[in-house]
């Protein structure tokens, strides 16, 4: 389990940076304990919006395996409208590991700061149960029109994304242990 934080396009962000870095280091160990699987790799990118579109739509190209101008447009479209409301995201990688993308500028504390991260480390964790990589990367191909789900598929999906999602909003209290009175 390696862990990597950097950022993309943000230039003079050192502080941060190095908050981001310390607070990652100390949420890893936590969210290891208490939630079930496996922590994979993990490569935090803090960046602003643009730059998470642009991180988010190469990150779903990768993952449906599809280099069409066709879908990586389709791509690119879908996530600028997505990065405009989110303050991060999880996207698990093709290898197993997971990328968690930050927008910087929607955290202006470390207290919100250790909330967001470990919602997505969460996430992170649940990428490495079986069949949910399988099942994202379905989605990924269904969402771009490369591989078509079932609608039972589809709904099936939507179901277990809305108790992952649960389960990530139930576990954010462990920012209280990094960051004290972080969560309420």
């Amino acid at each position: 389990m390696k862990t990597i934080v950097r950022t993309h396009k943000i230039p003079g962000y050192g502080p941060t940076l190095r908050t981001a870095t310390r607070l990652t280091e100390q949420a890893v160990p936590v969210v290891n304990r208490a939630v079930a699987g496996t922590m994979p790799d993990v490569e935090v990118i803090l960046t602003n919006e643009r730059g998470m579109a642009e991180l988010m739509a190469a990150a779903d190209v990768a993952l449906a395996g599809a280099l069409d101008r066709r879908t990586l447009a389709t791509a690119e479209r879908a996530a600028r409208k997505v990065a405009r409301d989110i303050q991060a995201n999880a996207i698990p990688r093709p290898d197993g590991s997971a990328l968690l993308l930050i927008d910087v500028d929607k955290h202006p504390t470390p207290a919100e700061f250790a909330v967001t991260i470990i919602h997505e480390l969460v996430h992170a964790m649940q990428f490495s149960r079986k069949g949910v990589l399988e099942r994202c990367v379905a989605n990924v191909r269904d969402r771009y029109r490369i591989e078509r789900m079932s609608r039972r598929a589809a709904r099936e999906h939507d179901r277990l994304l809305d108790q992952e999602e649960a389960e990530a909003y139930g576990h954010e209290y462990l920012a209280n242990r990094i960051v004290p009175g972080a969560h309420p």
